[in-house]
């Protein structure tokens, strides 16, 4: 079977703290950028890739979701537990510094992990977790 990711779905609820936050900061590319009833839905990716992407998506746009169902990701949303991304990069340090001076949320400075890796953590302006690992 020969099968691959092409984008994934990312919570937002500030178009453009996000769009600010994955473009100016993290340095995404802007691949597309839909309104439609006053809600926003854009497609980034990092420089010079189209896929895989994420897409910054309204939740409460989400179909068949119920007002309890819409209050609860909105909660977890602000907890910064409904969502999480995992990107690479050769220089995790320069990246978390360029990052943090930005103004994200750190959840995790830079660390040698038990199980191999080295990474940290911070939130994204809608409270998703970003683990940001150093490539190898």
């Amino acid at each position: 079977m020969d099968i691959s990711i092409q984008s994934t779905f990312l919570p937002q609820n500030d178009p453009e703290a996000s769009l600010a936050f994955y473009r100016d900061v993290l340095g995404f590319e802007v691949l597309n950028d839909v309104g439609y009833s006053g809600l926003r839905w854009i497609t980034v990716a990092p420089a010079g890739q189209s896929a895989p992407s994420v897409v910054l998506y309204p939740p409460e746009a989400g179909p068949g979701l119920t007002d309890d169902e819409r209050g609860t990701i909105a909660a977890m949303m602000a907890k910064g537990t409904y969502a999480t991304l995992i990107l690479s990069t050769p220089d995790l340090d320069t990246t978390f510094d360029r990052i943090v001076a930005a103004g994200a949320e750190v959840v995790e400075e830079p660390t040698d992990q038990p199980y191999g890796i080295r990474d940290s953590a911070v939130r994204d302006p809608a409270g998703n977790l970003l683990r940001i690992q150093q490539a190898h």
